[in-house]
């Protein structure tokens, strides 16, 4: 995978001979990079391996905005959002379900090599934050958040919550956060908010925040929900978990919706017939990568 963050990182770099001219030259450098990724266009990338599923879309990616950008951005998002529910006494407050969560996901994790190698050594966190939003959701780099409303409000198994959770991070490891940050680059998003940056600490808060935007405050497309559902199906088949709870998962989630209030990441796609049959046609495809983990 190209590096498209190279040039962001020197230019922003260089060294002024001034120091009170090096906040300037940070936010010159970066709305001038933004100008240009707009000029040179998006590069083509492939971010993960097929799989059994055979996933082999290319992604369109803006020179403007690397990996390891939004990566940085969402260590310290995660920090943030991790150090507020703590402050307000909602962090992993229900001690046996933060274990559970964590179990489900050490049983996903190793699996995440099927689709990139490097995942697997990424500097995984998974937390529970008591709130009743029926929410749940993986930031770039594997930091994983799941609301307890979610977890209680569908009264989900194990297998339910790995069936989310593999979801969620299938979103971490095809990089849609970067895909959609590439993608709204053009509509001034990334401009916005990395062209407010005054200086080092701002630019960190800049790509925080851009993390966070294309992570949980942007909804996802229904080509990535797709692909999500997908590539998590196959992680938690691969974990022992039964890829039929995927399908039962979206059963409820459809209800849930369907009285007002649902699951927040369906608010602009809500389950349907065809994402049933699309997951009822891929639980068949994974059932032996199922059975093998069983044995």
């Amino acid at each position: 995978m190209s590096n498209a963050g190279t040039s962001h990182i020197s230019c922003c770099d260089r060294k002024s001979s001034n120091p009170s001219q090096l906040p300037r030259w940070r936010a010159f450098c970066v709305v001038t990079l933004a100008m240009v990724s707009l000029l040179v266009g998006c590069v083509s990338v492939q971010t993960t391996k097929p799989g059994t599923i055979g996933l082999d879309r290319k992604q369109s990616m803006s020179p403007l905005i690397s990996s390891s950008d939004l990566e940085q951005g969402a260590v310290t998002a995660y920090a943030q959002v991790v150090g507020d529910a703590q402050k307000e006494g909602a962090l992993n407050t229900d001690a046996a379900l933060t274990r559970r969560v964590r179990a489900i996901a050490d049983r996903l994790i190793p699996n995440v090599s099927v689709f990139r190698e490097d995942a697997v050594a990424w500097d995984w966190q998974v937390n529970v934050i008591t709130s009743d939003q029926l929410n749940a959701w993986a930031m770039p780099g594997g930091k994983i958040a799941f609301y307890t409303g979610i977890i209680n409000q569908l009264e989900l198994t194990d297998a339910q919550i790995s069936a989310i959770m593999g979801h969620e991070i299938a979103h971490a490891l095809r990089e849609h956060s970067r895909e959609r940050a590439s993608s709204e680059a053009n509509k001034s998003l990334v401009v916005g908010i990395l062209g407010a940056a005054t200086g080092a600490g701002a630019t960190a808060q800049g790509l925080a925040d851009l993390a966070y935007q294309t992570t949980v405050g942007l909804p996802n497309s229904r080509l990535h929900e797709t692909e999500s559902d997908r590539v998590g199906i196959e992680l938690m088949a691969r974990a022992g978990y039964n890829p039929n709870a995927a399908i039962e998962v979206w059963q409820k989630m459809a209800k849930a919706s369907s009285g007002g209030g649902g699951p927040a990441f369906m608010s602009t796609h809500p389950s349907n017939e065809s994402r049933i049959k699309d997951l009822t046609n891929y639980a068949s495809i994974v059932e032996p990568l199922y059975q093998a983990a069983k044995r």
